[in-house]
């Protein structure tokens, strides 16, 4: 039986990227938590944050994954601090096969920094505030169901190998 696909890792990990071309892959829909927030609340992540905080947006952020995972399966992409949430991934594993997607913190804000809309790197020295991020995270990332690294990998690579864990380990 098919079951969601659900990427977990650093912003600029490659979730949103790597997500649509395991979709397309898996002939399954794409779920973008962070770009369905931004459509029903009208303005960009890091405003949601300043005028909201980040635990009004974690809850909504949840709120819009569990909605995903109550859907047919998909590819279901959540903000990079939604696994670092308490109960989140062990619930999402009942329903989902979990993969994270392993990056350097160098790495993953050098990728999230030109968008220039993450709020938890803005106005200080992004890969120091990546590295804060991978140590408070990480611990939760391993918890997946897989890992797969993405550094020195194209996305359509990283695609390739997701789709055939969630072929061979996630019932596609």
């Amino acid at each position: 039986m098919k079951q969601h696909v659900v990427l977990v890792g650093l912003p600029g990990s490659g979730k949103t990227t790597v997500g649509r071309l395991v979709a397309d892959q898996l002939h399954a829909g794409f779920v973008d938590v962070d770009a369905i927030l931004v459509r029903r609340e009208g303005r960009p992540i890091d405003m949601i944050f300043a005028e909201r905080g980040e635990g009004a947006f974690r809850e909504m952020e949840q709120r819009e994954t569990e909605a995903a995972l109550a859907n047919d399966p998909a590819v279901i992409a959540p903000g990079g601090g939604w696994a670092a949430q308490p109960g989140v991934l062990a619930a999402a594993k009942l329903r989902a096969f979990v993969i994270y997607l392993c990056s350097r913190p160098d790495t993953a804000a050098q990728r999230a920094v030109p968008e220039g809309t993450r709020p938890l790197l803005i106005g200080e020295d992004p890969v120091a505030r990546m590295r804060r991020l991978f140590q408070e995270r990480e611990p939760f990332y391993r918890d997946a169901h897989a890992h797969v690294v993405t550094d020195g990998k194209a996305p359509e690579q990283v695609a390739s190998e997701v789709a055939r864990l969630a072929q061979t380990k996630g019932g596609w």
